[in-house]
């Protein structure tokens, strides 16, 4: 178990002044058997009116609304928790579920159909074609051991690539290209398993690397935003997978929120209206610091502008990249 504070900051700047929709952010983690969230804070430039809601999928969301006009729009999110990383086993699968194909017990079913839905167009069935190849090998149709060839795989196979465009690529075109991004590669998966007939929902979080960490409390490192997937096997649960990097869960990996779909599950999701002219300069720092057992007080994230801050709904006690894409411009 580590205890990490990480803050995310992003910030925005446009050429000339323009107008902010409302804009929907996604950066407070659910507390969890694996996550305990200690402290959070949300610092917002220029000065914005908050509201928290949950989603469909039970994420946390923030809802800022602007007045007036700006040339930059500054996010400072700052969450403290205690990360548990993911046990050297997996919990055993039921029997039934252990080869595919299987099909989920009637109590489960119903709650899970929209995840084993296929959502994207497939006219050539390239994406089941594609999976297919991972049904040989060692471990045959053994459902876990197929799915880590599936993870495997795909970064074995496909080439990571940098990608500027808003959105998440359809897995069809990710196949027909050779690669893609994080997002790009956990959707591939996502409908991989399900034209295997396999639940399986998006995540978007942190990727950080704990071999980096300092001493507690000395210097930060770098974490990434990030996505991966998970697909529900019966008895394990939901299990992660991060195809990007290969890897079957992970303390790598800090879940913030999930979704059925990409689009439902993006850190920073906005608007602005201005000229059509204006260009937009975006930047993204994530850092990432080992705290010492004792909880650290929270300190305020300075701004030149004025910014509000917003606390982000307090932790109820318990018991002892890339994935952002630039506010869309309306014109």
């Amino acid at each position: 178990m580590r205890t990490l504070e990480i803050v995310h900051r992003t910030r925005y700047e446009y050429s000339e002044p323009v107008t902010l929709g409302d804009h929907r952010l996604m950066f407070r983690p659910r507390d969890s058997h694996d996550l305990r969230l200690l402290h959070t804070g949300l610092v917002i430039a220029p000065a914005a009116q908050v509201r928290w809601i949950h989603d469909p999928f039970g994420n946390s969301i923030a809802i800022a609304a602007f007045e007036g006009t700006t040339q930059i729009l500054e996010l400072v999110s700052t969450i403290e928790l205690e990360h548990f990383g993911v046990p050297p086993e997996l919990p055993p699968i039921e029997e039934f579920a252990r080869t595919l194909p299987f099909s989920y017990a009637s109590e489960e079913a119903p709650d899970l159909a929209r995840y084993v839905e296929r959502s994207y167009p497939d006219p050539n069935s390239s994406v089941a074609t594609w999976t297919k190849q991972f049904m040989e090998g060692e471990g045959g149709n053994d459902t876990f051991s197929l799915l880590k060839r599936l993870c495997m795989g795909i970064q074995d196979k496909l080439k990571y690539a940098m990608r500027f465009e808003p959105g998440t690529q359809l897995p069809a075109v990710t196949l027909e290209t050779g690669g893609g991004t994080c997002r790009d590669y956990a959707l591939l998966m996502i409908e991989c398993c399900r034209s295997l007939g396999l639940a399986a929902r998006f995540i978007t979080g942190y990727l950080y690397d704990p071999a980096l960490d300092a001493a507690p409390g000395e210097a930060t490192t770098h974490a990434y935003p990030h996505a991966w997937m998970e697909v529900y096997l019966p008895g394990a649960g939901w299990v992660e997978f991060d195809p990007t990097n290969g890897i079957v869960g992970s303390e790598r990996l800090i879940r913030v929120a999930v979704a059925r779909d990409p689009e439902q599950a993006m850190p920073i999701k906005g608007s602005f209206t201005g000229s059509p002219d204006v260009t937009v300069n975006a930047m993204v720092d994530v850092q990432v610091r080992t705290l010492s057992p004792v909880p650290v007080p929270e300190t305020s994230v300075p701004l030149e502008t004025g910014p509000s801050q917003a606390p982000m709904p307090s932790p109820a006690p318990a018991p002892t990249p890339e994935a952002q894409e630039p506010p869309t411009q309306a014109l």
